[in-house]
């Protein structure tokens, strides 16, 4: 998924606008491949900063009864697909 986050520079005259690749999107089911404990997970809220450069992560609550949070741009090395985090597509796992 792409999604293009429009900012002001300091002048507050040129509009810059920056492409984010996020993995994840509110209702997504998923699980962690490191970490099979947590059991199943659904993303509950993605925020998306408006700032240029700014974070884009989702909070996910797992089925054992903890609510993580996690980077959701492919662009950083921290993104929860490379922290281990994969959608459940209703197969076995």
């Amino acid at each position: 998924m792409l999604r293009t986050v429009a900012s002001r520079d300091m002048g507050g005259c040129a509009m810059k606008e920056e492409t984010r690749r996020l993995y994840l999107k509110a209702g997504d089911q998923v699980f962690h491949s490191r970490f099979p404990e947590w059991g199943f997970g659904v993303v509950v809220e993605e925020r998306n900063s408006a700032v240029l450069g700014g974070m884009s992560y989702v909070r996910v609550v797992f089925s054992d009864g903890h609510t993580r949070v996690f980077d959701n741009n492919f662009a950083n090395s921290c993104c929860c697909y490379y922290a281990g985090i994969r959608k459940y597509s209703g197969k076995p796992v």
